[in-house]
C-alpha cells in the first residue's frame, strides 16, 4: 500500500553508497546506515528509501550485486523492526530481492525504461510503484536535456510509461508519479514543472518530488562570486519546495533532512485546513 499520513509523506533518503551527489560515503558502513534510518522514522519520516547506487549526473554504474550487496542487509534489518522501506533501483533482480528481504514500494528513477523486467516484478508482488521521468543514464543525462516544452513533453512521457506498466498488468492504483527534476533537467526545466506541477496532478495519480539538495537550488542560492551554494546549505530551500509541493496537492516529497520538510508539510496542511488541527 503506498503511504497514506493524512497530509503530504514524507521520504527519507538513505544512500549506502559511496558517491552520491550529497551524502555519498557516511552511510556505507552498516551500522551508520541503520542509526541514520532509525533517526529519521524517529523524527516521523513515512517511509526510507534505501539505495545502492548513485544516480548524479555523470555517476558510473555499479553492477548488480554490488547494488544487491549494499541494500540487502539494511533492508532485512529494518524491516524487522517495523521500518515502512522502499528500494531506490533500477534493476528488477535488485527491486525483486529488496521485496522479498521487506520492502514495501519500488522507487524506479527510469520509469522501467531500464529494466524492462521491472513491470513484471511490480505486477507479480502489486508493490507500489514510482515511475520517475527519465532519459537515460546518469553518464548521459545532461546531453538529454533538450525540451520544445518540458512540462508537455514529461506529462506525456510519464503518460507512456504508465501505459506500458497497466498494460504489464500493474494496478493502476500502485502507481506513482515523479517529475524527475534534476534528471535530464536544466533549472529552468526544473523550475517550469515545480511551476506547473498542477499539469501532472491533473493526471490523477499520486505524485512524488524529489528536489532535496538538487543543482538548481545551489543555482538560485549562488554566492555573489557566482559559485552555487554546496549542497549542505540548500536545507531551508528544500523544505521551502516542500512546503509548496505540499500546499500543492503532491503526494510526498523525498528529503535527505526529514526534520525539516515535517515541518513544512505541517505547516502547508494547517495552511490549507485553515486551522492546525486535523
Amino acid at each position: 500500500m503506498i503511504p497514506r499520513p493524512g497530509r503530504c509523506a514524507v521520504m527519507g533518503v538513505l544512500n549506502v553508497t559511496p558517491d552520491s551527489f550529497s551524502d555519498g560515503g557516511r552511510y556505507l558502513d552498516l551500522d551508520q546506515a541503520l542509526d541514520h534510518a532509525r533517526e529519521m522514522w524517529a523524527r516521523g519520516a513515512d517511509l526510507i528509501d534505501v539505495g545502492g547506487e548513485s544516480t548524479r549526473p555523470g555517476a558510473s554504474r555499479v553492477d548488480a550485486d554490488v547494488e544487491a550487496a549494499r541494500i540487502l542487509p539494511v533492508i532485512r534489518q529494518l524491516a524487522s523492526e517495523g521500518i515502512a522501506l522502499s528500494a531506490d533501483t533500477t534493476r528488477a533482480t535488485v527491486a525483486e530481492a529488496a521485496l522479498a528481504a521487506g520492502a514495501k514500494v519500488i522507487n524506479d528513477v527510469s520509469g522501467g525504461l531500464a529494466d524492462p523486467d521491472m513491470a513484471r516484478v511490480a505486477a507479480e508482488t502489486g508493490a507500489p510503484w514510482v515511475l520517475m521521468h527519465w532519459r537515460g543514464h546518469s553518464r548521459d543525462m545532461t546531453s538529454l536535456a533538450e525540451y520544445t516544452d518540458v512540462v508537455a513533453e514529461v506529462r506525456d512521457e510519464l503518460l507512456s510509461r504508465v501505459d506500458d506498466a497497466i498494460a504489464a498488468g500493474v494496478e493502476q492504483s500502485a502507481i506513482v508519479l515523479d517529475p524527475g527534476l534534476g534528471f535530464a533537467k536544466r533549472p529552468e526545466h526544473d523550475w517550469a514543472l515545480l511551476h506547473q506541477l498542477d499539469s501532472l496532478l491533473s493526471l490523477g495519480f499520486p505524485v512524488l518530488v524529489g528536489a532535496s539538495r538538487k543543482r538548481f537550488l545551489g543555482r538560485l542560492l549562488s554566492g555573489k562570486d557566482g559559485h552555487p551554494r554546496p549542497p549542505g546549505g540548500r536545507e531551508v530551500a528544500t523544505a521551502a519546495v516542500s512546503t509548496l509541493a505540499a500546499a500543492a496537492g503532491a503526494w510526498g516529497v523525498r528529503v535527505h533532512e526529514v526534520g525539516a520538510s515535517l515541518d513544512a508539510v505541517a505547516v502547508a496542511a494547517a495552511w490549507q485546513r485553515g486551522r492546525a488541527d486535523g
